[in-house]
């Protein structure tokens, strides 16, 4: 049996402004699943799963505590200018304008947004990526 990921959970606090947020970024809703406390809004990219899960938490009011832990997602788009000026439109800006990580002009170039609830992405772009690795050494 092969392993695989089936998704990220996320928990948001507007449901709406998440969806929002996403689908600029290329996700697509698919589907809702209910519970006594809360429900889950489950997204994915064309050609890909349910591979992200927005968990809303019914009696949740005030923003979460997103800890020390949480770094960030990664998320390949094909023009990064193109995908930030949609974001624009939504009232969201990267942290800083696009830049090739480490200074190396070998990777391409990335952005860190932020999510309604405050969780980083990070835009790669040119669509097609394989993580970088340096030889062993």
């Amino acid at each position: 049996m092969a392993n695989h990921v089936v998704h990220t959970c996320i928990r948001v606090l507007d449901a709406k402004a998440s969806q929002r947020f996403y689908e600029a970024l290329g996700f697509q809703a698919r589907g809702r699943l209910n519970f006594d406390t809360a429900y889950n809004l489950y997204m994915g990219l064309p050609g890909d799963g349910d591979t992200l899960e927005l968990t809303v938490n019914l009696d949740q009011d005030e923003p979460y505590d997103l800890g020390t832990g949480y770094n960030h997602m990664a998320l390949t788009v094909g023009d990064i200018e193109d995908v930030l000026t949609s974001l624009s439109s939504l009232g969201v800006e990267p942290e800083k304008p696009p830049f090739h990580p480490g200074g190396r002009d070998d990777l391409p170039l990335i952005a860190f947004v932020a999510d309604p609830d405050g969780y980083r992405v990070e835009l790669i772009d040119g669509g097609v990526f394989d993580t970088p690795q340096d030889p062993a050494g």
